[in-house]
């Protein structure tokens, strides 16, 4: 069976300002198995959310090419929901209008779209907050809503850029529980970039590093055997965790490091 998402020797270059063409992402292969979870880490800058626009069709390569289920991705991937740092939602409808958008844009009656975004607070634990505004709710209430307003449409496969980046530690460690929980059921296919190491690595099946940019590369590939179902907060205790972040960070750590000087030499320019 195909894999869900595959990069194959994909590189991404923009130009900026009529200057020489600067090359964020180079010969980057990268398979996504259906069902699997995948999260992305590497330093400020080194491509990660361009890599995973490139997955949603939001980006071109300049060269190689993106398959998403066998077939070649031609324009927006059609198969997978975004979910960005800043949530989307639309201040002047309620939560449950607003989970509800993607399906009444497909088409389904509103009636049936209104009752189905019920459903959907429900699972992401907001049963009795339909009729809330997005500013009557807290950063991981909203999270909650856009993860619903993602999930609803029942995508094959799930981008998430930070998804968790601007809540508080408590809540990322809720909120991580929660798409375990959901994702645990269906099994969707996830690229997820985030710039916590231990969020990845609690999370995911793989974890895979970019190297610092321009330039920036796919240089690891660690599985997370961990057992499933997963406490966020409990198995960053055990010993097995701890032993790959050891692993893990020893390499991140190195292109930190490149991207702190990168950055100086830039700045002093």
């Amino acid at each position: 069976m195909a894999p869900a998402v595959n990069l194959k020797a994909v590189d991404i270059t923009f130009t900026v300002g009529g200057k020489p063409a600067f090359r964020a992402v180079a010969n980057a292969d990268l398979q996504v198995a259906r069902g699997e979870f995948v999260a992305i880490v590497g330093p400020t800058g080194s491509g990660k959310s361009t890599l995973l626009n490139a997955a949603a069709g939001l980006l071109k390569p300049s060269a190689g090419t993106v398959e998403i289920e066998g077939e070649p991705l031609e324009g927006l991937n059609r198969k997978a929901g975004y979910l960005f740092q800043a949530d989307a939602l639309m201040p002047w409808k309620t939560s449950r209008d607003n989970v509800a958008i993607p399906l009444e844009i497909a088409g389904t009656p509103r009636r049936e779209a209104l009752a189905r975004a019920d459903e959907w607070l429900v699972r992401v634990g907001l049963r009795g907050f339909g009729d809330r505004y997005p500013h009557m709710l807290s950063g991981g209430q909203r999270k909650r809503v856009a993860m619903a307003q993602v999930l609803i449409r029942d995508p094959d496969i799930l981008l998430m850029d930070e998804p968790f980046g601007p809540l508080d530690a408590q809540t990322r460690l809720i909120m991580g529980d929660l798409l375990l929980d959901l994702w645990q059921e269906e099994r969707k296919a996830v690229m997820f970039v985030t710039h916590d190491l231990e969020e990845a690595i609690s999370l995911s099946d793989r974890v895979v590093i970019m190297s610092t940019g321009p330039d920036a590369r796919l240089i690891g590939d660690f599985p997370i055997p961990l057992e499933r179902p997963r406490d966020v907060s409990e198995i960053k205790l055990t010993p097995e965790f701890q032993q790959l972040h050891r692993e893990i960070w020893q390499m991140l750590k190195e292109q930190v490091l490149k991207a702190y000087g990168y950055a100086e030499k830039e700045n002093a320019r």
